[in-house]
């Protein structure tokens, strides 16, 4: 009968079946059906002999004020750090045993109180399921998580163009011919005898003549001398834009020796060679 062991002890006693690379769910958090927020990962249990990760030992705090239960490892959907149980409800985790940090389970034992478990009376009928066999594998797919890039561009005021008009005041000088009248005095002596009397009223008679003359006048008029049309033209320019991003990088998981070191098959419990190219994301 193979026991079961805490990932966490297994380094000092069968280090060898793991190797320096494994994989240890241990903190993520954890999310149950409709990806409500169960709790954490406090660990995992593995086989004895072999190595493999068959629980999860999940921390129900965010369901419950306290409890602990054993999860079948193939129930779990990793990605990134978070592990989703997509089918795990709150009824039957509640039907579970609550995890004993202090008793020596066997997998054969466990496997048998899953079925009563996720069967259990208290359980809603359409929550109760039957347990496969491929449920106590480990999850052989990991979703590697990567920040991409993704520019929009935003239409901004970048400049203001203002077209006013103001007036200037210029002097301009503009020649005119004008016309005017001078008196031109012509006197011819005469010698011929008349009856008036020097002293005589019309003795005293003057002319008057209108002496006449033109003058500028000067009017302004406006004219359109320009017309302005503002418009606008569109320039190109390629800008280079420096961010960080992260990726995630696959870990392959060596739990049941399926890779060695080299990269090399490890022929245990069946394994095939599209099994670690399914672990290798290949």
């Amino acid at each position: 009968m193979s026991q079961l062991i805490r990932l966490q002890d297994i380094q000092a006693t069968h280090r060898d079946l793991i190797g320096d690379d494994y994989y240890d769910p241990t903190g993520k958090t954890a999310y149950g059906v409709n990806e409500e927020k169960i709790g954490k990962i406090d660990g995992a249990l593995v086989e004895d002999t072999t190595g493999r990760i068959r629980y999860l030992i999940v921390d129900a705090g965010g369901w419950f004020s306290s409890k602990e239960v054993l999860v079948p490892a193939g129930l779990a959907r990793i990605v990134g750090d978070d592990v989703f149980f997509d089918s795990l409800t709150k009824s039957q985790v509640d039907a579970m045993e609550e995890y004993d940090h202090d008793y020596q389970y066997s997998y054969k034992e466990q496997y048998e109180r899953d079925r009563q478990a996720f069967v259990a009376d208290s359980i809603p009928a359409e929550e109760r399921m039957e347990v496969a066999d491929h449920a106590y594998d480990a999850p052989n797919t990991l979703e590697l998580l990567e920040e991409r890039l993704s520019v929009n561009k935003d239409r901004i005021v970048a400049g203001l163009v203002r077209v006013g008009k103001h007036v200037v005041t210029e002097e301009r000088n503009v020649e005119v011919d004008l016309e005017e009248e001078h008196a031109n005095i012509q006197r011819t002596n005469v010698d011929r005898p008349t009856e008036r009397r020097i002293g005589d009223v019309n003795g005293n008679e003057t002319i008057e003549v209108e002496l006449e003359a033109e003058r500028a006048r000067v009017s302004k008029e406006t004219y359109v001398t320009e017309e302005v049309n503002v418009g606008k033209t569109t320039q190109h320019r390629t800008e280079t834009i420096v961010e960080t991003i992260q990726r995630e990088e696959l870990d392959i998981d060596n739990d049941g020796n399926v890779v060695d070191r080299e990269g090399n098959i490890v022929d245990r419990d069946g394994i095939t060679a599209e099994d670690v190219r399914s672990a290798r994301g290949m």
